[in-house]
């Protein structure tokens, strides 16, 4: 299958997508806040199915939440016993104090956060960044990973999407300050559109109680203090890491993974091209795709019911899901 066409550039903003069948999740999660010296991680979490089930943690991609992992958190309750964090300066988690959004700083929250809670080694999920992170936690601590999951994930391309090109402006110095200006009469209600329509295969899936909530959820955030701040470095800090060769390049680290990895593309993705499931395929050693042709870039979240066979089926092939 090949990538869909793609629109030409459009405006930068950040990437929070809706909260799937927020209406039927939010009152089965809770949100808590871990601290960690130098950092405070918000990580939500929902009861799992019975107890005695294998953990899994999910990380967000940029400028997302915890929430972008709830319908999947919801179809896989039976399965895994899952919690989802908000990484340094997204959702509800702060800043870390030392200010480091690099792809690196992000790895070593995970990890901090696996460490201190002794719930390794877990399946790890990851989408866009989020994917990127995880890959970087699996490659060199394999024994915090069962399984990896990786949906969309923002590794390395020779030629990246236009809509990545016009959004890698926020990675510039003075990127985030310029973007700002340039979309300062937005309103969230467009601001939102705007990203459905860069995220979702199908923009018009989503309900109208899910685009409500993501319009409440974008207010919020743009009212914080760090928002800009913490995309713009996070933004910088991938891009700096696409940049890195050897053995801490993200490919050599993609080859270095041992967990078992499901690879998750989406035919309509406007940020991560189809062709890269491919590459993808072939750098993780033990590795298998789930191809959605009608997915955008948040394919958990468009078919969560999928992605969760997909990871079932992970999990039947390689016997790791007996601890």
């Amino acid at each position: 299958m090949s990538s869909t066409e793609q629109p030409g550039p459009r405006t930068a903003v950040p990437f929070e997508v809706p909260p799937a069948d927020r209406s039927r999740t939010a009152a089965e999660e809770r949100l808590r806040s871990v601290s960690l010296p130098g950092l405070t991680l918000a990580v939500r979490t929902r009861p799992a199915a019975r107890e005695g089930l294998p953990p899994a943690l999910y990380v967000h991609g940029l400028g997302g939440s915890s929430q972008n992992w709830s319908a999947l958190m919801r179809e896989l309750a039976g399965t895994v016993d899952g919690e989802a964090v908000d990484l340094p300066g997204f959702g509800h988690s702060p800043p870390p104090d030392d200010g480091d959004y690099s792809v690196s700083g992000h790895a070593r929250a995970v990890i901090r956060h696996l460490d201190a809670s002794a719930r390794g080694p877990v399946h790890l999920f990851g989408n866009s960044l989020g994917g990127t992170v995880a890959t970087r936690v699996a490659a060199v601590r394999p024994d915090l990973v069962r399984t990896l999951t990786l949906v969309s994930p923002a590794l390395p391309e020779l030629r990246p999407q236009r809509s990545v090109i016009s959004n890698a402006l926020l990675a510039m110095p003075g990127g985030a300050a310029l973007v700002s200006r340039m979309t300062r009469k937005w309103t969230a209600e467009r601001r939102t559109r705007e990203v459905l329509t860069l995220c979702y295969g199908d923009p018009a899936s989503v309900s109208r109680e899910e685009f409500e909530a993501a319009v409440a959820e974008y207010e919020r955030r743009l009212a914080l203090p760090y928002f800009w701040d913490a995309f713009a470095r996070s933004a910088r800090g991938l891009v700096n890491a696409y940049t890195v060769g050897g053995q801490h390049g993200l490919w050599r680290q993609a080859e270095r993974v041992l967990a078992p990895t499901l690879l998750v593309y989406g035919g309509r993705d406007r940020l991560i091209a189809f062709r890269m499931a491919r590459r993808a395929s072939a750098a993780f050693r033990d590795s298998r795709l789930l191809a959605l042709p009608d997915a955008g870039h948040v394919a958990m979240m468009e078919y969560p019911a999928a992605v969760a066979g997909a990871f079932r089926d992970l999990l039947g092939a390689t016997d790791t899901g007996r601890g």
